[in-house]
């Protein structure tokens, strides 16, 4: 115990907005009255991940480095993706979860981590010929086979998540314009021919829905309807904590999870809402500045990963709750429900803080 204190050096930059964060999401799903079942869970889910952060920062996490012990991990990965296929649970149509009991683990979570670190070490040692197609062809590779097998579960959110991700990475690595013309041409053509053969009818219709959200009120634009009724609702100060009579009252569907936002600023209003995304900026700013005195090109594109993940999220789960973008899913990070998402965000989170101990620039 005494090794492991002396080992522990928390960025509380990183630890404090989080952790508000979190709190901000648990005092929203907490009813006052009633059944709180996801409150108590919730809680419980926040202590094991403050104590995965904790374990984290303790550790030594330069033997990432090595390719040896990266591909293992990223093959290791996609057979529990491909596992999900034979005995994943099915839920609302998404074989996504592994369940034992009361316990569900979603890969995709940790997936995006996996993700963000090959590619991390695949660019860490060929940024400089990145304008080489070839390694935007071999990078993609990896990111596509991840990205199939959370579509075809079918989890569009999260497969726009990893491809995002990775285009991010391709871009903070010094991708050329000509090539990034090519990959949004591509896009296009890819994202045509998902309309026309892959998507399933209820996927086309969030995208309606996003596009004129009252053609369907009572079907497909449900859930986008109410969250922009939840969001305007809130006004400048907000109706009160536990006073949202769209969540409490359960107008607004997966309120714990999808529309957290939304919850949140019915009840703590336009002023608490800003708040909130304050602390997500402090969070993002720290990451970066972290990454921007890393030891290596590893580290730093690590941290640029995981603040793009997170940036992601916010923007995609804030978007949907406004009506600015279509309902996908998303979850909010820190701050959603759920045990899967949370314990992998604060184990980057305790991943990063110990990296920072081996910083190579200023303490700031």
């Amino acid at each position: 115990m005494k090794k492991f204190l002396e080992r522990l050096e928390i960025d509380w930059h990183l630890f404090l907005p989080a952790l508000v964060i979190s709190l901000a999401g648990l005092v929203t799903m907490n009813s006052f009255s009633g059944d709180n079942y996801f409150f108590f869970r919730q809680s419980i889910w926040i202590l094991v991940s403050v104590l995965v952060f904790l374990a984290a920062s303790a550790g030594d996490w330069h033997f990432l480095r090595r390719t040896s012990v990266i591909m293992p991990v990223f093959l290791g990965m996609v057979l529990v993706l491909v596992a999900l296929f034979a005995a994943g649970s099915v839920t609302r149509g998404t074989q996504s979860w592994f369940t034992l009991g009361s316990l569900a683990f979603q890969p995709s979570d940790p997936a995006k981590l996996v993700i963000i670190l090959i590619l991390a070490k695949y660019f860490s040692r060929r940024h400089i010929e990145i304008k080489n197609l070839r390694h935007i062809i071999v990078s993609s590779a990896y990111a596509l086979l991840i990205f199939l097998l959370v579509f075809l579960q079918p989890d569009f959110g999260g497969a726009m998540v990893i491809f995002g991700l990775w285009l991010g990475m391709v871009v903070i690595s010094g991708m050329s314009r000509k090539h990034l013309a090519v990959v949004a041409t591509i896009g296009i053509v890819i994202s045509a021919g998902l309309w026309l053969f892959v998507f399933q009818p209820y996927q086309k219709a969030r995208i309606i829905s996003f596009v004129n959200p009252m053609a369907d009120v009572r079907g497909a634009g449900y859930n986008a309807y109410q969250s922009m009724v939840a969001v305007g609702s809130g006004r400048m100060f907000g109706k009160g904590i536990g006073q949202g009579s769209q969540s409490k009252l359960q107008y607004l569907p997966e309120y714990e999870t999808d529309f957290i936002f939304a919850a949140f600023a019915e009840e703590w209003g336009f002023v608490g809402t800003g708040l909130l995304l304050a602390f997500c900026l402090v969070l993002l700013f720290r990451i970066v500045n972290n990454a921007e005195y890393a030891a290596t090109n590893f580290e730093t594109l690590f941290g640029l990963g995981v603040a793009l993940l997170f940036s992601i999220h916010i923007a995609v789960n804030a978007g949907m709750n406004m009506g600015l973008l279509p309902v996908t899913g998303i979850t909010f990070p820190f701050m959603s429900y759920g045990g899967s998402h949370l314990v992998t965000e604060w184990l980057a989170l305790g991943i990063l803080s110990s990296m920072r101990r081996r910083s190579a620039g200023p303490r700031v």
